[in-house]
């Protein structure tokens, strides 16, 4: 049996979702949130195999709460699941390690055949979409004289943050205590001219792609 979580804002969304999958002899949904903050202290008390997550909720992103969870509960797969086809928005989902990223006028049997195929530990990210999106950063992410300001640190932070990792995470592999890393985060964001770290994950793959 493969357990499901839903956030969506919508209660009506969720219902219909729901009806979907619990009909399916395979798939369960264990429970539901209609914010960022309750999906973060529900998730991991029901340790679900998938989250269902909408990227725009009332208190947050569900791209930012993806990347919340793959560092809190690693072992829950998160599909994003959204009305907007959004390059930006499914680089992000890239960044903060969904699994995958589908819109909401899919077919029923294909939301289906998604759940299941997260749950089973393949992406729906295919890499023709990554490439398209990496390609589009490439005209904002030239040579920038920024970069050669970066000491070695925040290069290897910078690289860091575009793999996806936390502050924790990052912290944890190159030794440092997670206030520091932050400092670190604060100091290159300002050295690139960049106020998120999506922003700054964004460029640092669009330096990948030019440098292929």
């Amino acid at each position: 049996m493969t357990t499901v979580f839903l956030v969506d804002d919508h209660e009506i969304v969720r219902r219909g979702v729901a009806d979907l999958l619990d009909a399916e002899h395979d798939l369960r949904v264990v429970g539901e949130a209609g914010s960022v903050g309750e999906a973060r202290a529900r998730i991991p008390a029901t340790l679900p195999d998938v989250a269902l997550l909408d990227v725009r909720l009332p208190d947050g992103s569900g791209i930012d709460l993806c990347r919340h969870l793959r560092a809190a509960v690693p072992s829950v797969a998160c599909l994003i699941l959204t009305g907007y086809d959004d390059d930006q928005a499914v680089l992000s989902s890239v960044i903060a390690g969904a699994a995958g990223y589908v819109l909401k006028d899919i077919r029923g049997s294909s939301l289906v055949d998604s759940v299941r195929a997260v749950a089973a530990g393949r992406s729906l990210l295919h890499p023709d979409v990554v490439r398209r999106v990496t390609e589009r950063m490439r005209e904002t992410t030239q040579e920038d004289p920024a970069l050669a300001s970066l000491t070695l640190r925040e290069r290897q932070i910078l690289s860091l943050i575009a793999d996806g990792l936390t502050n924790r995470q990052i912290g944890e592999r190159l030794a440092l205590a997670e206030k520091t890393v932050k400092n670190y985060v604060s100091g290159l964001l300002a050295k690139l001219g960049l106020e998120r770290r999506t922003q700054a994950a964004a460029y640092q793959l669009g330096v990948r792609a030019e440098r292929r």
